[in-house]
């Protein structure tokens, strides 16, 4: 028979579900009880199991059980699988566990685990998978380990362990993953590692190992992942490395590696990533790196190469992220770069470069983020660039002009001026004509290219972690007045939003998340992954802190509210506040964020509460939404005072927000991207009507259901805001109005299988304007820190 599986969504004492699987003892040797089947526990394992006997496998994975480590050792003569990771478990490893002699799969990671791992450990003979990740080991790895000789996987990463890595390890010739990342090791790479025949996985990164990448590692031809990165290696990069058919994920960044990158890396067919910045290399980039033809990271941040960049470059299709900043790299920009379409983010800064920027860039409809300061480039920008993409993009490059600069253009030889683009924060200009622009070549976003934690600041001991900035917790608590509700900006369903002004002028929205929710390790897990989601129009997180039952968000601070309050502010002005063009860009720039989470995320991410209160403006009135993956990172309860807009309001719904939630999500409870996809269409239903979803009643009628019968009965009059209805019949801008009621419609249809997906939606709501045609030239997503802004603290709740 099966494993048995306690009943879903369980909440009941764990000693209930114990007695029904004891009375089932002999018809099953496998209990599991993980969350992921739909159990949250929050207790410990109780007794009784120390009298089965018969049990083969145990999971209690992803709970909250708490309490020392059980010792059923005695009973469990032949327990062979044993996961109790992601839990709450304190204490060190029992010598009772030597009573396991039958153990294949033992998984302890995410855990409170602490002391030495035991010696013991190696005499686990049969023993395939040992994962202790995400513990608080300290001391040095036993050397006892390289003496299970059947051993598969071992992840001992994110510890505090010290000492070098047994020389007993190469005899491990059934090992495929070796994962020893994040702990202090020091010492060198064993060169008889090339003994570990079997070895797919090498992920050695975050220690302070020392001495030569091996020569010989070329001999492993099944490694799929090497991970070097912040050690402190030295010397060249070994030829051999080409050998390494198989690899897909080559990592050495943060090391002290000289020499030229070898050119034999070009004959790896299946190569990914191939990250190598913050080194000493010398050389030119080997023109030799455009056979990797899969290649969708190539980072070589921050060393000393010479020479051109590659004309060749654009045999790189599949490239997302071309990050080659702060060389010395001169010539001009190649044109082929143009031919990179999914390249998502491009960084030639701090170079020497020359010539003009290549008008082929405006062809990369994906592109998100680009660099091009801090070099000798003159000449125009070209149009397409400059309206995307704010003057940082590029600056100090002293002869270039154009609109984004301030700096106009020579006249030309007829005598005309050079064409100049104004972006109005409100009014912008309208492309005419309808453009199709497809999106679907737009591939999900290649997460690898963050390089994590830049910098951590220390202040009392206590650690604000941030990608860019250094700022310390002291820092906050200053900048908030302790968290003051003189600082409040809003309340949401997962926190409480606070503006924080540091004393230099920068400014921070600070979410305090309540107390509770996911233990730490999970917690910085999930932040570091929510760090690396990166879109215009998405909310920025700027880093982290978490410290007992402090657990804080750092995000750039919005300057000019939410769209609920726009939307407030248009409704007692008439809506003459907020013109069509503005609000066609609004759900667009949400519509792209919202296609970027569903399409792009690697796992896709379900928003789960789209509403105008989660979609906020920057400082030049680009729309962002806030609030997606904190799911995970919080224990979701309405917070008090949580406001959509009323004052009054508090939210009781379990999904999402009364108003927004899909019928699906409303009877299951269960969120998901078709019924993000409802949400958005209730928003943008919003900004065509100017009514809002609660002033409707459910049971009798709701938005969709008004728009409908309204529709029908031709009171278009009374349904649209009325500045919607000033617009000319014979317009493009009528053309997107009508588009948009019809694209509102199909993401609110009852049935979820005939909601379009959100790139679709975006496809649709481009479909009558150019890609490049947007508010304001800002991309947060691309600054390493916010800008100093006006420091006064205003209420803002619900804004």
């Amino acid at each position: 028979m099966g494993p048995f599986h306690c009943g879903q969504a369980f909440t009941f004492a764990i000693s209930e579900c114990v007695q029904q699987f004891l009375l089932r003892k002999g018809a099953c040797g496998a209990f599991k009880l993980s969350k992921s089947t739909g159990n949250f526990l929050n207790a410990t394992i109780p007794a009784e199991f120390g009298s089965i006997s018969s049990l083969q496998s145990l999971d209690v994975s992803r709970n909250n059980l708490s309490g020392e480590l059980p010792d059923f050792s005695a009973g469990w003569i032949h327990l062979r699988s044993l996961s109790l990771s992601s839990n709450s478990f304190s204490g060190s490893l029992l010598p009772q566990l030597l009573e396991l002699t039958t153990l294949e799969f033992l998984d302890l990671s995410e855990n409170n685990i602490s002391g030495t791992i035991p010696s013991f450990i190696g005499s686990f003979s049969s023993l395939r998978i040992l994962n202790l990740a995400g513990n608080k080991f300290l001391g040095e790895i036993p050397s006892s380990i390289g003496g299970l000789l059947a051993l598969q996987v071992l992840d001992l990463r994110g510890q505090n362990l010290s000492g070098s890595i047994p020389e007993e390890f190469t005899g491990l010739s059934n090992l495929q993953d070796l994962v020893l990342a994040g702990n202090s090791l020091t010492g060198s790479i064993p060169p008889a590692f090339s003994n570990l025949v079997s070895l797919k996985v090498l992920d050695l990164q975050g220690n302070r190992l020392t001495g030569n990448i091996p020569l010989n590692l070329g001999t492993l031809e099944g490694l799929t992942v090497l991970s070097l990165s912040n050690n402190l290696l030295y010397g060249n990069i070994p030829t051999s490395i080409g050998q390494c058919s198989n690899l897909i994920v080559f990592e050495a960044t943060g090391n002290e590696l000289n020499g030229s990158i070898p050119m034999e890396i070009g004959k790896l067919e299946k190569l990914e990533k191939l990250e190598l910045g913050f080194n000493s290399l010398t050389g030119s980039m080997p023109p030799q790196l455009c056979n990797c033809t899969v290649l969708q990271t190539l980072d070589l941040e921050a060393n000393h190469l010479t020479g051109e960049i590659p004309s060749n470059i654009g045999q790189l299709k599949n490239l997302q992220e071309l990050i080659v900043k702060e060389n010395s790299l001169n010539g001009s920009i190649p044109s082929e770069i143009g031919d990179l379409k999914k390249l998502l983010t491009l960084d030639l800064s701090m170079n020497n470069l020359t010539g003009t920027i290549p008008t082929s860039l405006e062809n990369i409809s994906c592109l998100t983020q680009l660099n091009l300061s801090g070099n000798q480039l003159g000449g125009a920008i070209p149009e397409g660039l400059g309206s995307r993409f704010n003057a940082s993009s590029f600056a100090r490059n002293a002869f270039l002009c154009g609109a984004s600069l301030n700096v106009s253009c020579p006249r030309s030889r007829k005598g005309g001026l050079g064409k100049q683009v104004f972006i109005s924060v409100v009014v912008v200009s309208v492309a005419v004509g309808i453009i199709s622009v497809s999106v679907l070549t737009c591939i999900a976003l290649h997460f690898g290219g963050n390089k994590g934690v830049r910098t951590s600041v220390v202040q009392y001991e206590q650690k604000i972690v941030m990608f860019y900035s250094p700022i310390t917790y002291a820092n906050v608590l200053e900048a908030t007045g302790q968290f003051d509700e003189e600082h409040v900006l809003s309340r949401t369903r997962y926190g409480i939003m606070f503006k924080a002004c540091l004393q230099d002028g920068t400014v921070f929205s600070i979410m305090k998340l309540p107390e509770g929710g996911v233990e730490e390790t999970a917690f910085r897990q999930e932040a570091e992954m929510l760090g690396r989601v990166k879109h215009r129009n998405l909310a920025v997180l700027r880093g982290y802190y978490i410290a007992g039952d402090v657990k804080l968000l750092v995000y750039d601070y919005m300057a000019n509210g939410s769209l609920a309050a726009l939307l407030q502010e248009a409704a007692q002005q008439g809506g003459h506040a907020l013109n069509w063009p503005m609000r066609h860009l609004i759900a667009l720039g949400v519509a792209r964020g919202l296609s970027f989470l569903h399409s792009q995320c690697n796992p896709p991410i379900v928003h789960g509460d789209v509403k105008p209160t989660n979609v906020y403006f920057d400082a030049d009135f680009e729309a962002h939404l806030s609030d997606f993956g904190l799911e995970r990172l919080s224990t979701v309860e309405t917070i008090p005072g949580e406001r959509d807009g009323d004052p009054s309001s508090s939210s009781t719904t379990p999904v999402g927000s009364t108003g927004y939630v899909s019928p699906e999500a409303s009877l299951t409870g269960q969120v998901s991207r078709e019924s993000d996809v409802y949400s958005f269409g209730i928003v943008l239903l919003e900004l065509l009507t100017g009514q809002r979803p609660v002033m409707f009643n459910e049971q009798e009628e709701n938005i969709v259901k008004w728009v409908k019968r309204q529709l029908q009965t031709g009171q278009m009059d009374e349904l649209f805001d009325p500045s919607l209805m000033e617009l000319d019949a014979d317009s493009t801008e009528w053309e997107e109005f009508l588009l948009a009621v019809k694209v509102a419609l199909l993401c609110t249809a009852p049935d979820p299988v005939d909601r379009p997906s959100m790139t679709e939606v975006v496809f649709m709501l481009e479909g009558c304007r150019a890609v490049g045609d947007h508010p304001s030239s800002s991309d947060p997503a691309s600054q390493p820190s916010p800008s100093q802004v006006e420091c006064n603290v205003e209420g803002m709740e619900g804004s």
